[in-house]
């Protein structure tokens, strides 16, 4: 796994990225097929289990394989972290895996297109997140089982906090703990609805705070915070392609 910091302008970016530079195409992810090797398309991922399939080369996604492409991804992204989408299934020809559909890091919300099997390393990711907006908590799951609990604040609402499905895409560390995010920032795959004008199109993320007493309140700018301590234990325990969902 690699783990090294990249300093940019307002963060310190942690690449800790499902394993990054690791390669196990073909190998774990190859045990799910039959034994007869059956050609076409399979989903990919459970609760219990999931697959990050993060970049090797400057790469494109296609609305349907062979197609032409409509968006193109470098091997790190703006910050400097290597990109990383979540597989949701996969095309096989014979006995090897030739395309994957994965969702990706993009505006509108919800954006799903097929990239080249050659282009990625797959990593299995065994957590998932569970964010509920109404009712301002988060929950985190390991294989399946919730391991943490939490409340959270969520969007205000002039600022909602956008629902899907989404997936953690980096990890990064204020240079000031102190200040709005606390001690880290999990990045995951939403963009605000409505905050299109921000930096990097406005994109979403689990943080610490330096307003504690914003915990449990519709108050933020979409961002979903969570006390500095038990944002701690959310960075540690999650690495990129853990499926986040938010629900209404």
């Amino acid at each position: 796994m690699i783990s090294r910091s990249v300093t940019i302008p307002s963060l310190v970016v942690l690449l800790a990225a499902a394993g990054c530079g690791g390669n196990r195409q073909g190998g774990v992810l190859g045990a799910y097929k039959t034994r007869y090797c059956a050609s076409g398309f399979h989903s990919v991922g459970s609760t219990r289990l999931a697959w990050a399939a993060v970049a090797r080369r400057p790469m494109r996604a296609y609305r349907s394989p062979g197609r032409r492409p409509f968006a193109r991804f470098e091997t790190l992204n703006l910050n400097g972290v290597p990109t990383v989408f979540s597989v949701v299934g996969k095309i096989d020809g014979g006995c090897t895996t030739r395309w994957y559909r994965v969702e990706l890091p993009v505006r509108p919300n919800g954006i799903v297109g097929w990239i080249r099997a050659a282009d990625v390393a797959l990593e299995p990711v065994d957590t998932r997140i569970v964010v509920d907006v109404s009712a301002r908590r988060v929950v985190l799951y390991r294989r399946g089982r919730e391991v943490l609990r939490t409340t959270a604040a969520v969007g205000a609402p002039a600022t909602p906090t956008p629902t899907g499905r989404f997936y953690v895409n980096q990890r990064l560390i204020p240079r000031d703990p102190t200040g709005p995010f606390g001690p880290g920032a999990i990045g995951i795959s939403a963009f605000s609805d409505v905050l299109t004008g921000w930096t990097q199109g406005g994109p979403i993320a689990i943080h610490g705070t330096n307003e504690p007493w914003s915990i449990g309140r519709n108050v933020s700018n979409g961002c979903i915070r969570v006390r500095n301590p038990v944002l701690r234990r959310l960075f540690d325990a999650v690495s990129a392609g853990t499926p986040v969902l938010v629900r209404p």
